[in-house]
């Protein structure tokens, strides 16, 4: 199959959120945006039967309304339909490990304060070989709807300790295609030694800052000579990874986390950062496999 960006469609205005997200990024990408609709009590096509007849009739017209809508706004974007007889985890699996990335709309448990990642969306996050984006719908006097791209630029959490190349190479690839700033978050909680009575040792903070400084920029170096185009900012703040990440994301884009392939038998499948990430962020969240 032909390079894609694969958008998970439910019927609920959470996907088609998404499925306006995935338009936007295919564009840019110059890539064909594949509408995914699964439903394990698909039929094989009926023929001239009337529509109340027809068990596949909403199936295909959760799919004809989205694509209808998305070529409205971006006639010459490819966009092709595909409706799978699978359960949705499975289908969306298998479709991320035929594209270049996957899309998924994200409902919020409050206003602004939370995503609910249910029984669809976190295995895919947790196992999927590509990236899987999570989006989620505003809510405004029409109705939900996704936010469109504005000026806060991508921000990437980065811990500096491992490979990480999968996880810049989707950040600044993102941010290229856009032409806006990539911002680079990193966060340190401070040690027990930093604590004095009065506050915190000005020296020992002082140091922990520049020792992360020099490593960001050793990290980064390369990727700014391959992506000279891409502004780049890098930052360290003194509270926990998690905490600094969701702190940077405040006004971006897009923020992107990385989830290791290979975690301990017993460990959780998202560390504290991802988990923070796609539980607090504001913005649509890509969510990183990398070694």
């Amino acid at each position: 199959m032909e390079p894609c960006v694969t958008v998970g469609l439910d019927g609920s205005p959470e996907s088609l959120a998404a499925a306006r997200w995935a338009a936007d990024e295919a564009e840019r990408r110059k890539l064909t945006l594949r509408l995914l609709h699964a439903w394990p009590l698909l039929v094989p096509e009926p023929t001239r039967i009337p529509a109340e007849m027809d068990q596949n009739y909403w199936a295909r017209r959760i799919v004809r309304n989205t694509r209808t809508e998305l070529q409205a706004h971006h006639p010459g974007l490819p966009v092709v339909g595909s409706l799978v007889a699978d359960d949705a985890e499975h289908a969306l699996l298998r479709a991320a490990s035929e594209s270049e990335m996957i899309v998924l709309g994200s409902r919020g448990l409050t206003p602004v304060e939370s995503y609910f990642l249910g029984d669809i969306s976190m295995p895919v996050v947790a196992h999927a070989e590509r990236p899987v984006v999570l989006v989620r719908a505003g809510t405004g006097e029409d109705g939900p709807r996704t936010t469109r791209t504005g000026t806060g630029g991508v921000v990437v959490a980065l811990k500096l300790h491992g490979p990480c190349d999968d996880l810049l190479q989707f950040a600044f690839e993102t941010a290229a295609a856009r032409g806006v700033p990539l911002r680079v978050a990193h966060g340190r909680s401070l040690p027990v030694d930093a604590y004095v009575p009065w506050g915190v040792d000005h020296d020992v903070a002082e140091g922990i800052v520049q020792d992360a400084n020099k490593l960001l920029s050793q990290a980064l170096h390369p990727w700014r000579d391959r992506f000279p185009q891409v502004d780049v900012t890098d930052s360290t703040a003194l509270v926990s990874p998690a905490k600094a990440v969701v702190r940077a994301a405040e006004g971006a884009d897009l923020l992107v986390v990385g989830r290791r392939r290979h975690r301990r038998p017993l460990a959780p499948h998202l560390g504290p950062v991802a988990q923070a990430a796609v539980h607090h962020a504001r913005c649509p969240v890509a969510v990183v496999p990398h070694d």
